[in-house]
């Protein structure tokens, strides 16, 4: 069965852009008679807040949309991430990393000639690292592409059918893209790509429906089904509404939320049919 999801981050409130994905998930549900969920995506309970959350069930309600419960949260499946996160470690595909962010940014600019657009690194020697952690220091886990691609055999059989253009496509994965990504740190546990793979794969989604800016994520989240043997969605990267000056809609640049279209006299049936879902 078709089950695709709507996964905001409760960490501001809905504008145009969200509206266009959920219903684009929606429509395509409903399209072949399949599920169509929502997760709500608070593992980062330092920018997340509940107000945002009940705001979200609001103004999808007033959408017309409608969603299967009961609805998934990452805060209360903390121990399936930690769990995921354990048997990478146990399989010796994480490292601990004691750089800051600021310390990674200067690592990659002082590469000669973009050698280094993303940042590779490697585990501090053992009696180094003894040294930090007994400091109290802080450290991400990291993702070692060098572990990883050992561990496949290459990254070759790494593919995705991405539908996105409307014509279904075999991709071949670059985790690479993305470095040795962080899958955990102090202040906000376990990351993004850990999170939703996993909730993907519990959930059973077949068609991942998102945002083409979230388009390179999936290379090295298609890694990460294959190193925990993960089943691999079908993928559909729609593309991004923008305003009038040519930015796409986002929360850090104030976008008009769905509450203040609503307060202008906005109706959603005009909405819809402004983002072309009549």
């Amino acid at each position: 069965m078709f089950v695709t999801r709507f996964a905001p981050s409760p960490t501001g409130y809905l504008h145009k852009g969200h509206a266009f994905s959920a219903l684009t998930a929606f429509t395509a549900a409903r399209a072949e008679a399949g599920r169509f969920l929502l997760r709500i995506e608070d593992i980062d309970a330092t920018r997340c807040r509940p107000a945002y959350e009940a705001a979200i069930g609001e103004d999808l309600t007033w959408l017309g949309l409608s969603w299967e419960a009961p609805v998934r949260r990452q805060s209360e499946h903390l121990d399936d991430y930690h769990g995921a996160l354990a048997r990478l470690e146990a399989d010796g595909l994480l490292y601990r990393c004691f750089r800051t962010r600021r310390e990674v940014a200067d690592e990659i600019a002082r590469a000669p000639h973009g050698a280094m657009e993303v940042f590779r690194g490697a585990p501090l020697r053992p009696e180094e690292e003894a040294r930090r952690l007994a400091e109290g220091a802080p450290f991400a886990w990291r993702l070692s592409l060098e572990a990883a691609e050992r561990r496949l055999g290459g990254f070759k059989a790494l593919t995705f059918i991405e539908e996105g253009s409307g014509v279904a496509r075999t991709v071949q994965a670059r985790p690479q893209l993305g470095g040795d990504v962080v899958l955990a740190r102090k202040d906000v546990g376990v990351a993004y790509h850990l999170a939703v793979v996993l909730d993907d794969a519990l959930q059973g989604v077949t068609h991942v429906i998102r945002g083409e800016d979230l388009a390179e994520a999936t290379h090295v989240q298609r890694l990460l089904q294959a190193l925990l043997g993960l089943p691999t969605p079908i993928y559909r990267h729609h593309r991004l509404l923008t305003g009038s000056d040519g930015r796409r809609f986002a929360k850090r640049d104030k976008a008009e939320t769905l509450r203040e279209l609503r307060a202008r006299g906005i109706t959603p049936a005009a909405l819809r049919q402004e983002l072309g879902f009549d």
